[in-house]
């Protein structure tokens, strides 16, 4: 069943070699600002993951930072904008319970004492069970969800702390994060409950005084690593025997003692009572390292699995039970992938679903660090069964491997060691085998030389994010160590330009790292690349999607910003010139006034104003190139809620969409047919009814304007929601991540087809609603 291939290290390519990456194109690393410096030294020993919504974790001593990187459409500033929350460590000590406190304090003394030597110094050197030894302060692992797991449609924060608290985490307006549930704490009540028994429900035989059962019960409840899984769909039966459709998530944690436990999370996840214990897998394996999930589809036919690494070398394929799960089968029994016991420790396993070019069926390329060496291992389903292809790619590093990061657009493996350098591997497929590519990446000259622990890249592969330390300031090594997070491209403008224009995802939020280089890019030049615009062009003209259309708005926001003159004057400063003019004299006010009329008469500024009114004409084209782009999206939308409308109601009723506006506003361009059809079915449905949205505070009437905003007659001015179009006269409301757009808050007597518009990101960037 398993089949050795034959590394990297052939001079000569088979015949039917077809690479499996993106069309050729020049990759050029470039370093951008600015640098991030860290408040604390960095820990753990994968400390960078970049989730799906494009915010970096970074592990330190001290707390967890987070950096998001924001695409902003209202700043005309090269440099990246990263906006940086933290979530701190906690201060008290977490002590796991594995019994009566009175019993354990007695086997500490017990064991602290034990006449034989190789007990008594397992337990002294064991930091989970000693107390003594002293326990490590940081963040140990952080791992991201998937996209719209919580209240928000973002991803929810997995945080695993060095004393072993393993707790849940979102963000609340991107200003602070919220703890939902400690796991740790829940996992430990579940097993008191139970009398710490194993899956097979068998009681302990012995109590605490046996240290045999004393490192059962600690390893049993100690993490390591913990990994989401992709978004399930499942059927819940409801009391009326009506069938819905749930999301669910699945967190698997991987236990000292080799055991998987799977936790539940039934999406959107807001409370932290909502967590269910799912399962636990007995893996057997022995002193595990590392986690992640296998996760296969072909057509109709769906599995799963959990990859376990160990640090004696072995790796294998758990297989994970889906009950409910439509189309999903189980594996039958574990799949070895890696049997030799040769003491190599496996790391930062990466698993990526790929299309073998050859055979035309779904494959699974998983890839681990193992010392100096990459370890890969190529699954393929065929009518025949499972095949396992594996081997190692050797001569990548003189130095152990301590980070390891794929990039999911074109497949492309990272690897780095201490030393600083970097490799890039690609993938080659052959008849019955793989090949993989060496090219050394290009390091920017002020990252030579330094110590790097980290590595990560961003969800379309971008930008590569590095954790390093500082380096030597004049040939010296600095007297306090600092760490920093540098961003490097991956991929150049042009490339960017070229996959946003064939997005399979058509969304613009899940592309910011591709668009933060085409934004980079325009705010260089001052000017849209000639080549992308025409193809946005010609692409609108072949499929008129609303993708296309906020792409093309995104490019004239950035243009638009670009001939923006530049801030030069710092608005917290106190205005001196202002003072000094408010304490002169009125005379001495007139002479000075009279003495720079006479230098700008002398001046030869012919020049310079033409230069002005250039500008300023331009600015006004690219601003009225922006109004219509904006106004043909917001008209879209409009039709796309009167649809919705029409659809959801029987008869003329009073809703908080405002029907009638909306329909007045639309009435206005009448070379639109498609408005024109659809305003002759509401009209009918209307019957020559009207409602008029009235203001809260006078109850006058709010005209339809203005898709942005509204104003009575008596100057109450109230803005509207870009989803709903009513006016929100509430105090809270919703703005999307770009601050471009606002929508309300969904009400209890809202029907579900409100609730579902009201559920939709903004009109204009794809943002959601926060």
């Amino acid at each position: 069943m398993a089949a050795a291939s034959p590394c990297d290290s052939a001079h000569t390519l088979p015949k039917n070699v077809v690479i499996k990456t993106e069309p050729e194109t020049e990759d050029v690393s470039v370093k951008r600002d600015p640098v991030i410096p860290l408040i604390a030294p960095v820990s753990g020993l994968q400390p960078l993951s970049w989730s799906q919504d494009h915010r970096l974790a970074v592990c330190t001593s001290s707390s967890l930072a987070v950096m998001e990187l924001v695409c902003d459409v209202h700043s005309n500033k090269q440099d990246l904008t990263l906006h940086r929350t933290s979530i701190p460590v906690p201060a008290e000590e977490y002590k796991l319970r594995v019994g009566p406190s009175v019993e354990l304090s007695e086997a500490m003394v017990k064991f602290a004492t034990h006449p034989d030597p190789t007990v008594r110094q397992a337990f002294l050197a064991d930091r989970v069970i000693n107390p003594s030894v002293g326990v490590h302060k940081g963040i140990k692992y952080a791992s991201w969800s998937p996209l719209g797991c919580d209240s928000s449609g973002r991803c929810l924060l997995a945080c695993l702390t060095l004393d072993h608290r393993l707790t849940i985490h979102n963000s609340h307006k991107r200003l602070e994060w919220n703890t939902l549930v400690d796991l740790t704490k829940k996992y430990s009540e579940r097993l008191k409950e139970r009398n710490y028994a194993r899956k097979d429900d068998k009681l302990p035989q012995t109590n605490l005084q046996d240290f045999d059962e004393l490192q059962r019960r600690f390893r049993m409840q100690t993490p390591l690593r913990m990994e989401w899984s992709s978004i399930y769909t499942i059927k819940q039966v409801q009391p009326d025997n009506t069938g819905v459709d749930l999301e669910m998530v699945l967190l698997a944690v991987l236990m000292e003692n080799g055991d998987l436990v799977l936790w539940k999370f039934v999406l959107p996840f807001t409370d932290g009572a909502d967590v269910t214990f799912y399962d636990i897998i007995e893996s057997g394996v022995t002193r595990p390292s590392d986690l992640a999930w296998w996760e296969y589809e072909n057509a109709d036919r769906r599995m799963s699995g959990l990859i376990v690494g160990s640090e004696v070398g072995p790796v294998k394929i758990m297989p994970v039970s889906l009950s409910g799960v439509k189309g999903y089968f189980t594996l039958r029994h574990p799949v070895i992938l890696w049997k030799e016991c040769d003491e190599i420790a496996v790391e930062n396993i990466k698993c990526v679903p790929m299309i073998h070019p050859i055979h035309k069926s779904s494959c699974s390329l998983i890839v681990a660090s193992r010392g100096c060496y990459v370890f890969w291992c190529l699954l393929v389903i065929s009518p025949a069964g499972l095949n396992v292809h594996n081997s190692h790619v050797a001569g990548l590093h003189s130095l152990p491997v301590v980070s390891l990061a794929v990039s999911q657009q074109g497949v492309a493996v990272y690897t780095c060691s201490t030393d600083g350098w970097i490799k890039k591997l690609t993938p080659t497929f052959t008849e019955s085998t793989l090949i993989f590519k060496q090219e050394e990446m290009m390091r920017p000259e002020n990252l030579t030389g330094r110590r790097i622990h980290g590595i990560a890249v961003s969800r379309n592969g971008a930008y590569i994010a590095l954790v390093s330390t500082q380096g030597m300031v004049d040939g010296y090594h600095p007297v306090n160590r600092t760490y920093q997070v540098h961003f490097v491209t991956l991929k150049t403008p042009e490339a960017a330009g070229a996959l946003l224009l064939r997005s399979p995802t058509q969304n613009l939020y899940k592309m910011a790292d591709l668009l933060d280089l085409v934004r980079w890019q325009i705010l260089k030049n001052k000017s849209i690349p000639a080549s992308l615009q025409d193809e946005l062009d010609q692409k609108i003209r072949e499929a008129d999607s609303p993708y296309l259309w906020r792409f093309k708005l995104f490019l004239v926001r950035i243009l638009h910003q670009s001939l923006q003159s530049p801030n030069t004057e710092n608005n917290w400063k106190p205005a001196k010139e202002g003072i000094k003019v408010f304490i002169r004299d009125e005379e001495e006010e007139d002479g000075e006034d009279k003495e720079d009329a006479v230098k700008e008469e002398g001046e030869p500024g012919g020049e310079k104003l033409e230069k002005e009114e250039n500008q300023e004409e331009q600015r006004a084209e690219v601003q009225a190139w922006m109004n219509t782009v904006e106004t043909h999206l917001m008209r879209e939308n409009m039709k796309k809620v009167l649809g919705v409308v029409y659809l959801n109601t029987w008869l003329a009723e009073n809703i908080s969409i405002p029907t009638c506006g909306l329909v007045e506003y639309l009435s206005k361009d009448t070379n639109d047919r498609a408005s024109e059809v659809l305003i002759g079915h509401i009209k009918n449905k209307m019957n020559k009814q009207t409602f008029s949205e009235r203001c809260s505070l006078c109850q006058d009437v709010l005209p339809f304007t203005d898709h942005k905003q509204t104003m009575c007659k008596n100057g109450h001015m109230w803005l509207r929601c870009a989803l709903s179009y009513q006016a929100c006269q509430t105090l809270t409301f919703r703005r999307c991540l770009l601050l471009d757009s606002i929508a309300r808050l969904p009400e209890p007597e809202d029907p579900e087809w409100i609730k579902k518009i009201l559920q939709a990101p903004c009109t204009l960037c794809d943002s959601p609603m926060i």
